[in-house]
């Protein structure tokens, strides 16, 4: 009889291999995807190059936005194959100017516009091309576009690369875009690119009823662009299967249409789709930072340092307190799959969360042996284990903010009080299950 572990590791390396059905009711319009890549390539082929949402959109679905005032909600990753922007393509690319394509709006989100910026309260800023204000969408929290920037507007276009964690901020931008146009009457687009980390498989707590709120940010409210529904952790998704889950879910009349990459497959890594990995954000250099981002999400809202500051953000944690050596042998007897730990040393310079800016500090670096074994959920929950473990008294978490990322209150106070943390995770496996399989409906690739 295999274990439960074993159990876990099949569910997620299985989901990706099924096909999604029609999305039901309020179902959003979809571009085909297509038979063939644009140089006539069967989409069988293993050499295929995958196009994000954008080469789609100009090559043979420009009708959407044909004669249309669009707003642009995007920053550095909103760029085609090649590397152009977004924002040049729309406003500059023969296609578009026949099309009679007017690009009159444009909106960035966390991190702004360059995705260099890793404080609150960002300025608009000025796009040197096009000569067009680019307007902040994050100020102490995410917000949405402000209906006194829409009245001239005919279509909201969002492309932004996501990162296939629940807690990323540009997922709240667009579900508040999709807000915005359901309440103006504006049609909302979503050009869709990769899940870095696949879309072959979700772990991780889902995030507790209590603590979700995808509720349009207005004063007063609770909102904060990245607790906003109950998904695992690591959620398996693109960004424009969220756009027509967060539709079908919340029940908005938004008139969603998500133009889809053509040749993207759910088991591909970033760095297996041929495209410019552009960073998402100032911490997020590369796909193994990306990976190990739901393990250590969690411990922003901690004393830890989850590696701000250094070349290698959320690939090691340390304090000035910590025993590293001690920590490392507790998390090396766990024998977790895919996955080293080795103590070091590091030095976070001007961090962006401010935690031992220039000091040396003790740490543990994780070490990916296994990419598609690895469950970083599992390492996170046996990262917080083992640091209570050893330093019950020297470990802070802020309560609301850990658990809005890590996603149960419960499960974490299980870690905390010393309950394996095997059998912690070993418990969310039958809603994770359940989220999968409803999950599906939205699927646009195999």
């Amino acid at each position: 009889m295999k274990s439960i572990k074993t159990l876990v590791l099949l569910s997620i390396v299985s989901v990706g291999t099924l096909v999604a059905g029609c999305a039901g009711s309020g179902r959003p319009d979809n571009v085909p995807i297509p038979d063939e890549d644009a140089d006539g390539m069967p989409i069988g082929n293993r050499n295929r190059k995958v196009r994000p949402g954008i080469t789609v959109l100009l090559d043979d679905s420009i009708k959407l936005i044909a004669g249309k005032r669009v707003a642009l909600i995007t920053n550095q990753t909103g760029v085609d194959e090649k590397g152009r922007r977004s924002i040049d393509l729309l406003a500059t690319d023969l296609r578009a100017q026949r099309a009679g394509v007017k690009l009159v709006r444009l909106f960035a989100p966390e991190h702004g516009a360059t995705g260099t910026a890793d404080r609150p309260n960002l300025s608009d800023e000025k796009d040197q091309t096009t000569g067009l204000t680019i307007y902040s969408l994050y100020q102490n929290r995410t917000i949405a576009p402000p209906d006194s920037l829409l009245t001239d507007v005919d279509v909201l276009v969002v492309d932004l690369q996501d990162i296939g964690t629940r807690t990323w901020t540009y997922v709240g931008v667009m579900l508040y875009a999709m807000q915005a146009g359901a309440k103006r009457g504006i049609p909302v687009l979503v050009l869709d690119r990769p899940n870095p980390i696949t879309g072959a498989r979700a772990e991780g707590a889902l995030l507790d009823s209590a603590l979700a709120n995808g509720d349009m940010p207005v004063a007063g409210n609770r909102t904060n662009g990245f607790a906003l529904y109950p998904m695992p952790l690591r959620h398996g998704l693109t960004m424009g299967e969220m756009a027509r889950l967060f539709q079908a879910q919340f029940k908005l009349a938004t008139r969603l249409t998500v133009v889809p990459m053509r040749n993207w497959r759910r088991g591909m890594w970033f760095d297996e789709t041929a495209l410019p990995w552009v960073r998402p954000s100032p911490n997020m250099p590369n796909v193994t930072s990306a990976l190990l981002y739901p393990a250590l999400v969690p411990f922003e809202a901690s004393n830890v340092s989850v590696g701000r500051g250094t070349d290698e953000p959320f690939q090691r944690f340390g304090a000035s307190w910590l025993r590293a050596d001690s920590v490392t042998r507790i998390l090396e007897d766990l024998s977790l799959t895919g996955v080293k730990f080795k103590a070091e040393r590091f030095t976070p310079n001007k961090p962006g969360d401010g935690k031992f800016a220039g000091q040396s500090i003790p740490g543990v670096r994780i070490v990916v042996t296994d990419r598609e074994r690895i469950q970083p959920a599992r390492v996170g929950a046996a990262i917080l284990w083992a640091l209570s473990r050893v330093h019950k008294d020297s470990l802070r978490v802020t309560v609301a903010g850990f658990d809005q990322r890590f996603g149960s209150a419960r499960a974490r106070e299980a870690l905390l009080g010393g309950a394996d943390p095997d059998a912690v995770i070993d418990r969310q496996l039958p809603t994770v299950i359940a989220f999968e399989k409803d999950a599906r409906r939205f699927y646009l690739y195999r």
